[in-house]
């Protein structure tokens, strides 16, 4: 008995040795961190998504909800006209794209609203952002690298230019012009001018569509054929004039106008003038 009871002895000894209590330690440690890893990261993520929504609902019932609605199911004036839309699947990104250019909140309702200084912060127009995606599923905020032509050689970018060119002429000039200057358009509306306009607004423009404006949906237009079209937009804007005055390239009609009543114009005007003199310069030649 004694020889079968000494292995276990000497086993029981080495147990309450420093080294095991370190491992017993140790591995507790390993087991509570995994957990913690496992577990805490995506209820603490839940928690702030929570409380941003909540924000979001506070900055919502205070500046929105009179043209909205309490809930984003929208408003409408005791005659049956729509005060304001509902928002219910609108998604991030056009609550990102209207506060985020400043045309919402809205002065007043109009046929069209115009863009104003921004009222709310960053963060409150995320939160903002985040309370609407919450009411239904819709479009979101797209990331730098949707829009940004980092990481691409000159010619891919050359490349990525020419195709939004070819795409910007056929689906945007007729509202906003052949170089993004903008337009007038039916019912009190206008194109506004896109022309140094930050790539991700433009983007967010062609996904949600505001106001009059088309909606381009990714099906309709790819994530890579928006990206080209900023690209050309971001063209035109860092090419020179080279035709010296380009009147906000407004168009050949315009520019037709103002050659014949400015530069002929003033040609008439000149040659009336030299003629007029040289007619009396003769008559006082005759006299004397």
């Amino acid at each position: 008995m004694r020889l079968l009871n000494r292995p276990l002895g000497r086993l029981s000894r080495h147990r309450r040795g420093p080294v095991a209590g370190l491992l017993v330690v140790l591995l507790g440690l390993l087991l509570t961190g995994g957990l913690y890893a496992a577990f805490s990261p995506a209820s603490a993520r839940e928690d702030d998504s929570a409380t941003q929504i909540k924000q979001g609902h506070q900055l919502f019932l205070v500046g929105c909800a009179f043209c909205h609605g309490s809930n984003g199911q929208g408003q409408k004036t005791l005659d049956g006209n729509q005060l304001g839309p509902p928002l219910i699947g609108v998604g991030a990104a056009a609550v990102d794209f209207q506060v985020g250019t400043g045309r919402m909140p809205a002065v007043q309702p109009g046929p069209q609203i115009p863009q104003k200084e921004v009222v709310y912060t960053p963060d409150e127009i995320a939160a903002l952002a985040a309370y609407v995606a919450s009411l239904g599923p819709g479009p979101a905020i797209p990331n730098p690298s949707d829009y940004s032509l980092d990481g691409l050689t000159d010619e891919e970018r050359q490349q990525a230019i020419t195709r939004g060119g070819q795409i910007f002429l056929t689906n945007c000039t007729a509202c906003h012009n052949f170089e993004g200057s903008g337009g007038a358009m039916p019912k009190g509306g206008y194109a506004p001018p896109i022309r140094g306009v930050p790539a991700k607004f433009i983007f967010e423009a062609m996904l949600t569509g505001p106001q009059a404006m088309d909606n381009f949906s990714n099906g309709n237009l790819s994530v890579e054929e928006k990206r080209d079209i900023i690209a050309y937009l971001q063209s035109l804007q860092d090419n020179p004039e080279y035709g010296g005055f380009g009147m906000g390239g407004i168009g050949p009609v315009s520019e037709g106008l103002f050659a014949w009543v400015v530069g002929i114009g003033s040609l008439v005007g000149v040659a009336v003038w030299i003629a007029a003199h040289t007619a009396r310069s003769s008559k006082q030649k005759a006299e004397l």
